[in-house]
C-alpha cells in the first residue's frame, strides 16, 4: 500500500533526488491527480442526481427494443 512507511520513504528519497523544477513538475502532477479525483466524483453525485428524472425517459415500452442492443 502506498501509505507503508518504507514505501513513502522511497519516494521521499527519489523527490530529494531530483532537481527544483522536477519537484515542481511532480506536485503539479498531484494537483492534477487530485482534480481528476474530484471532477470524477462530482461526475459520479450528477449522474445519480439525474438519474431518477432520467428513469421516467429511460425506462418505457417504446425505448425498450433498445435495452436488448
Amino acid at each position: 500500500m502506498a501509505t507503508e512507511p518504507n514505501h513513502i520513504r522511497d519516494l521521499i528519497d527519489k523527490l530529494e533526488s531530483l532537481p527544483p523544477e522536477r519537484i515542481a513538475e511532480v506536485e503539479d502532477f498531484i494537483d492534477f491527480l487530485h482534480q481528476r479525483d474530484r471532477d470524477d466524483q462530482l461526475t459520479r453525485a450528477a449522474m445519480k442526481t439525474a438519474e431518477p428524472s432520467l428513469r421516467k425517459v429511460w425506462d418505457n415500452p417504446d425505448d425498450a427494443v433498445y435495452d436488448s442492443l
